[in-house]
């Protein structure tokens, strides 16, 4: 009853958006029950517009009874007019093939980043970033990389809140971060040292468009090879520009 009355006054597609938006990086595959809690609604709500979505292939069930996004989704996720990573990912492969590192590109979203692409090998160490996923920005280097070239006002806001500690070297004391952002603003990059992972450090380099970063790009290497870090510098700063030169083309041309 309390779900049904929590229902009404909503319309479908509110309802249908907070049942798609009930998955995420942590919890891709859901029991009707389980939407059902994540969403407040009523199970018989669920229910039907979930066989709906089913139809529409933007659900799709398991045989384990749980649902997932389905490829309807993924096909008009294609159609979004944002060339970045159609430009970005034959550099993503290069910096691959050049240093056999793991490599992404990741964009802000809210207080976020949001990996949009990832080219990575079997030898490579092992990461928790996949692409889809969101991650805190201050524990990554993609992260620091775009918050740092954020404006003042942004970067304020999101070191007055209370930031995640994913691993007992993550900087969380806003002070400390503030210095380490603009250091990451002189030099050009940025790096993480077991921030959000034991056993793995990051450089990243922002993507920048005029003065507006649009995405960053990031490597990823054992902690056991911290050292050889620096020498993967050079090679990713190249590869961010050449990212953000190619994206301003793709965007005059259309």
């Amino acid at each position: 009853m309390a779900g049904g009355a929590r229902d009404l006054g909503r319309s479908v597609t509110s309802r249908v958006l907070d049942i798609l938006g009930a998955f995420d990086a942590h919890h891709s595959r859901l029991t009707l029950t389980e939407i059902a809690g994540r969403t407040g609604m009523a199970l018989s709500t669920v229910h039907r517009l979930v066989a709906e979505l089913e139809e529409w292939r933007a659900l799709r069930r398991g045989a384990d009874g749980r649902y997932q996004i389905g490829r309807r989704l993924w096909e008009l996720g294609q159609l979004a007019p944002d060339p970045l990573q159609e430009v970005a990912h034959p550099w993503l492969q290069e910096l691959f093939g050049g240093t056999g590192e793991n490599v992404h590109l990741a964009v802000r979203d809210g207080v976020e980043v949001l990996y949009v692409d990832k080219v990575y090998g079997k030898r490579a160490v092992p990461i928790v970033s996949r692409t889809g996923s969101r991650l805190p920005m201050h524990p990554t280097g993609v992260g620091k990389a775009l918050l740092a070239f954020e404006p003042g006002w942004f970067v304020g806001s999101y070191l007055s809140r209370p930031l995640e500690r994913p691993t007992p070297h993550t900087i969380t004391e806003p002070g400390r971060l503030a210095r380490e952002l603009a250091q990451v603003r002189a030099q050009g990059y940025a790096t993480t040292h077991e921030e959000m992972t034991l056993g793995s450090c990051s450089a990243a380099a922002p993507v920048l468009v005029g003065d507006r970063p649009v995405a960053a790009v990031g490597i990823v290497v054992s902690s056991r090879r911290v050292r050889e870090l620096p020498r993967l510098v050079d090679p990713l700063l190249a590869v961010a520009a050449r990212i953000a030169g190619d994206y301003r083309a793709a965007v005059a041309r259309a």
